[in-house]
């Protein structure tokens, strides 16, 4: 258990200190172009979330999320204790990967985000963007699939999405402690979490309507 336990905090960790530190670093080298930096901040999302999941899935099963965690229980994958300790490992990696970034990038460790992210069209891009995570995700029949699957996924949401695809609660309380292109304003967090667990019910009910057998 602690070795999975490990696994989880660590990939959540390194997750959100990519997303965050290549946001920085694409903010400041694009020169304000902002369709520049969100290019170089997807390429970066997708090419980590590829090298984790199929680094740490045979460990863990490279969660980093806690609705993929919660719908790993639905599917009796994992029991609901590992679970509670999967949850807090994610979300202690993704505030802990958000304050590596912002000292990678000499940045005050400490931030909150003024980056408003709000709205109808903003919670309903969290819901799609999840709900399409959950179900990729899980039609995956091994952690090498899942790896190009879930990259290419969520590298498309980035585009497609409003929201640019957070899918994650752990990450989205990451994000909020670092005022930086891929932050988001902390009163703006609670909208973004109900919106990815409603996602995340309608990827399980996708997956149920289509009698989706349970990835390993």
């Amino acid at each position: 258990m602690f070795r999975k336990i490990l696994a989880e905090l660590l990939g959540a960790l390194l997750l959100t200190a990519c997303v965050v530190g290549s946001g920085i670093m694409a903010a400041r080298l694009a020169g304000g172009n902002d369709a520049v930096a969100l290019i170089a901040n997807t390429l970066a999302t997708m090419a980590v979330l590829a090298a984790l999941i199929a680094t740490l899935g045979p460990v863990s099963g490279a969660h980093f999320n806690p609705v993929i965690s919660v719908a790993a229980v639905v599917h009796r994958q994992i029991d609901a204790r590992l679970a509670v300790f999967y949850v807090g490992a994610q979300v202690v990696g993704c505030c802990a990967g958000s304050l590596l970034a912002n000292a990678m990038f000499d940045l005050p460790l400490l931030q909150a985000s003024t980056h408003a992210r709000a709205g109808g069209g903003q919670w309903l891009s969290e819901v799609v963007a999840t709900a399409g995570l959950v179900f990729v995700a899980f039609r995956s029949g091994s952690f090498n699939e899942a790896a190009w699957r879930v990259a290419l996924w969520i590298g498309a949401a980035y585009w497609f999405t409003a929201s640019t695809s957070f899918a994650n609660p752990a990450i989205t309380i990451g994000r909020a402690m670092s005022d930086t292109f891929a932050g988001i304003r902390p009163g703006d967090v609670p909208g973004f979490i109900v919106a990815q667990i409603v996602g995340a019910l309608v990827g399980v009910a996708l997956l149920r309507l289509l009698e989706t057998k349970a990835a390993p």
